[in-house]
This record gives structure tokens, sequence and C-alpha cells, in this order.
């Protein structure tokens, strides 16, 4: 492809100039709208080309050919910018994406900036393909923002900054005691537990949880299942009417719960995943089993789902506090495996799932990862935990939400349990 140079370079603007140049057209302004159009199919693609030849003749007269025709641009953007202020009409976006397309256009014939060619043409492809999208959701987009709120936007830049800031500078060495913390792997498990639940909350701004029961359910599975038994609880009590509906909820989130585990640990230790997969995967069944049954039986309700009303999981505190217990678990498994064996690391198991089961899920793999805990001593805590955390939500339901409400819970659970637990004990 080299040897047909500049052929294909200019291809690649021109390309990049249309595709862009075809979005801006189909958002012209509408005839009874008093505002200049600065172009569309034809224009754009002649932005491209323009960066383009000015940047082939770098090689001969350096940068000032593309360096005025930028200029020249410049100036005549800033003219219809100034046109359509005066017409009371705000907005940078056809001036950002006509620079834009011509700097694009130049790229692609710029000779050692990005090279070889074929690596040229995916940078530009992406560029123009990503600001293309952009600018054709200009409607979904506002719309998507403004259900956001000031609370969202931070917590977003609070994930960002330990992703993307802090996360890469941790140590990545065993330290404290049993040698059993390791700064880099913890902030990994904090950010991969806050991230799921960061996901789970997003869907659900996005999507709101007025669109059915089985969204709901799932979306507050992948969030908290504890959170969905509560609101649900809560609902059954006030509006008796609508108990199945609620404890249909509850059991798609506890069986969302089931594949959440699984997930967990194939980011962390893949070959956990086979052995846990085997009851994980027994118990999920069952709750989509009775999913289907539920459903069935109540479809009259199916569009009443219950509201369980969450708040953004990502804060900085809270995700402080899961790294302390997550480091308190990790420590404490390992002081019982020690002393007590594999039993000290199932008792850990089953204290560490009466509050949460990402804590000890991300400890035990983490622990199978360094050869610290044999494959099947962690498949069969992460179970007891998985069970200690399910006899806990039904004991709220029933607490909460009264036996009318919580019957269903708890008979899928029992069963559930079985299943699991003499499955894991098997192995």
């Amino acid at each position: 492809m080299e040897s047909y140079e500049p052929y294909p370079s200019l291809a690649l603007a021109l390309l990049s100039g249309l595709l862009i140049g075809l979005e801006r057209e189909h958002s012209k302004p509408a005839a009874a709208e008093k505002r200049g159009f600065t172009g569309g199919v034809r224009t754009y693609p002649l932005f491209a080309l323009l960066g383009a030849t000015t940047a082939l003749m770098m090689a001969k007269h350096g940068p000032l050919p593309l360096f005025a025709a930028a200029l020249g641009l410049t100036l005549l953007l800033a003219i219809g910018y100034w046109r359509d202020v005066e017409q009371g009409h705000l907005g940078l976006t056809t001036e950002a994406s006509a620079l834009l397309t011509f700097f694009l256009g130049a790229l692609a014939t710029a000779h050692g900036v990005i090279e070889p060619l074929q690596l040229r043409i995916f940078v530009v492809a992406s560029i123009t393909v990503g600001a293309t999208f952009l600018l054709s959701q200009k409607t979904e987009l506002r719309e998507f923002s403004a259900r956001l709120s000031r609370d969202d936007v931070i917590a977003t830049v609070k994930f960002l900054l330990i992703a993307v800031v802090i996360l890469p500078v941790l140590p990545n060495q065993p330290m404290g005691p049993y040698g059993a913390l390791n700064p880099y792997r913890i902030g990994f498990m904090v950010l991969l537990i806050a991230g799921i639940g960061f996901v789970g909350y997003a869907a659900m701004r996005l999507f709101g949880h007025g669109r059915g029961l089985l969204i709901t359910g799932a979306i507050g599975g992948l969030v908290s299942s504890t959170a969905v038994t509560l609101a649900s609880a809560a609902r059954a009590k006030q509006t008796p009417q609508l108990a199945s509906v609620s404890a249909l909820a509850v059991v798609i989130a506890s069986t969302i719960m089931f594949a959440r585990v699984l997930i967990t640990v194939a980011a962390v230790e893949v070959s956990l995943l086979p052995r846990l997969a085997i009851p994980m995967g027994a118990m999920g069944a069952v709750g989509l089993v009775a999913v289907g049954v539920m459903a069935f039986r109540d479809r009259a309700h199916r569009e009443r789902g219950a509201t369980v009303e969450l708040t953004n999981p990502f804060e900085l505190r809270k995700a402080l506090q899961f790294g302390a217990f997550f480091v308190f678990i990790l420590v404490a498994s390992r002081w019982a495996t020690d002393t007590f064996g594999d039993t000290g690391t199932y008792l850990a198991g089953l204290l560490a799932g009466l509050t949460d089961v990402d804590a000890i899920t991300l400890s035990m793999s983490n622990q199978v990862k360094n050869g610290a805990v044999e494959l099947d001593v962690a498949t069969r805590t992460i179970v007891i935990a998985v069970a200690s955390n399910t006899v806990v939500k039904s004991v709220m339901a029933v607490v909460l939400g009264g036996w009318g409400f919580a019957r269903r819970i708890v008979e899928v659970s029992a069963v559930a349990l079985v299943v699991g637990l003499g499955i894991a004990a098997a192995l």
C-alpha cells in the first residue's frame, strides 16, 4: 500500500470528510430558521482535502502552507459564528467539526507523525467514526445528560480518579501480615466491585426503573440484591396486593447475584471458574426456573414492577469502607486458614456472607491466584458465603415484609441452598 502513496492517504481524507459531511447535511437547520449553514456532504470533504493537500506541501515548504490554510479556515468560521451569535444562535459544534475535519485530512497525509500507513488509516478512521457518532447523538446525549445529577457526575469523576490516577501508582507486591496484602490488587478489587455497581446504576439511570419488573430486578441485582430485598419488602408491607410482584423482583435480583459472583471470579482468577460454575450455575438455574414460574403466575401485574430506590453506588467513602472490609477478610481468612486449616476458611466465608459476598469472593479468588488456597476449599468457601447471604436476605424478607411476601422467597432460597451446598460438598 505504501507504494501507491499519496493516493491511499488522500482517499482516507476524502472519506473522512464525506462521513462527517453526511452527518452535517442531515443536521442542517430547518428552512424556517434564520441561521447560516456552514456546509454538508460537499463542503466537509473539501475541508479534509484542503488539510490533506497543505500537509503534503509541508515536505518542501515547511508548515507555513498548513498554518495559513488553518488560519484562513478559522477566520471564515469565526465570521460565520459571529453572524449566528447576532441572530441568537449559540454553539460551536459546527465550527469544531469543520476544524476537526481539516486536521483529519492533514493527519491522513502527514508522513512521520503516525507510521506505518496501516496504523495511520486506523487512527484517522477511528477518530472520524467517533466524531460522527458524537455529532449524530445530539438529542440522545442531551436527554441522557438531563437524567444525571451533579452527584452522578462527581461520582463518575471519583471513579475515574481511582481507575486512572491512583490505581496505576499503587505498589504491586506482597506486604503486611502473612504477605496477604498487595496494595495494587486491593485497589483493583475495590475498583472492580465499584465498577460492577456503577455500571448497574448507570443502566438504571439510563432506562429508568419503571420499564418493567425484569429490568428493575436485574439491574438492582447488579447493584445490590440486598437493597432490592429491603425496598421490595417495604413495598409489600405498604401494598399487600403487590406482595407477589415484589417477591419476584427479589428472586430476579438474587438470581443475578449468582451470575455476578461468577463474573467477579472470572475477572480475578479464571482457574476457579469451572469449579465454582457448577454450584453457582445450579443455584442460578433454580432461580431462573422460579422466575419463570412466578412471572407466569403474576403476568397480570408485570407492568407494575416494584420500585427500588438506589443511590449512586460509587461513593469514595463507601469504596474505602469496602477496601477496609476486604483487607480485614483477606487477613482474617489467611489467619483462620493457618490456625484452623480448611475449617477456619469456611468459618471466614460464613461470617463474611452475613454482610457481603463480594469481599470473600475476591479474597478467595486472590488467594487461589497466589497459591495460598486450593480450588476446592475456595469453591466451598464462596458457596458458604453465598448461602449465608441468602439466608440473611430471607430473614429480612420475613421480618420486614411479612410471610405473605417472603414465602416464595424462602421457598426458592431453600431449594437453591440445598442444591448449591450439596454440589459444593460433593466436589
